[in-house]
């Protein structure tokens, strides 16, 4: 899978070291609370795994599928809600977590649906922020690390569902999706 990168953009040990501080400050931010913690998937849970563990506070756990970008390399705008959450969200504090922050579509879009259903507090936690890909305006409250516009994978991230158990985040090589 190395062999597919075009460069490492942020090796496990800095990727670790961030979550450690992330789950710190959700940790200092609800004192007292007992957050709800979603995780979107399939990109989200490798970092949600190794975030729930860095918060010392009770959380309780859901998880839903959202895409717009299925097996392509850039978003098609169109949000599809695959699976829905299990649990009442109303009067939670929720707190939304996501790999990528990139043209915001698919968190704004979500944002959007769980203030309608009487959240108490609503925030994004994301891994990753690409700015320059933004067509919403929506922000992390919580956010890992802006990166600049390349095609990332790994830690969870995938291209056409590959690469997701790669430990770092890397940049692909073009030449592999444009195959």
């Amino acid at each position: 899978m190395k062999n597919d990168m075009k460069t490492i953009l942020l090796d496990r040990e800095t990727i670790k070291k961030r979550v450690r501080e992330m789950g710190q400050e959700i940790t200092r931010d609800y004192q007292g609370e007992v957050p709800l913690l979603i995780c979107i998937l399939k990109g989200s849970v490798v970092f949600y795994a190794d975030l729930v563990r860095e918060i010392d506070l009770p959380v309780r756990f859901e998880f839903m599928t959202a895409s717009s970008y299925g097996s392509a390399t850039v978003s098609s705008g169109e949000v599809k809600i695959v699976s829905e959450l299990d649990n009442k969200i109303a009067g939670r504090h929720v707190i939304l977590v996501e790999d990528i922050v990139d043209s915001g579509r698919t968190i704004a879009y979500i944002k959007n649906d769980m203030l309608k259903k009487g959240v108490k507090s609503l925030k994004v936690c994301a891994l990753l922020d690409k700015p320059d890909r933004r067509v919403t305006d929506v922000q992390a409250d919580y956010c890992g690390f802006v990166i600049p516009d390349e095609f990332v994978v790994g830690y969870g991230l995938d291209y056409d569902q590959k690469y997701r158990n790669f430990p770092d985040i890397g940049v692909l090589k073009s030449e592999v999706y444009e195959k």
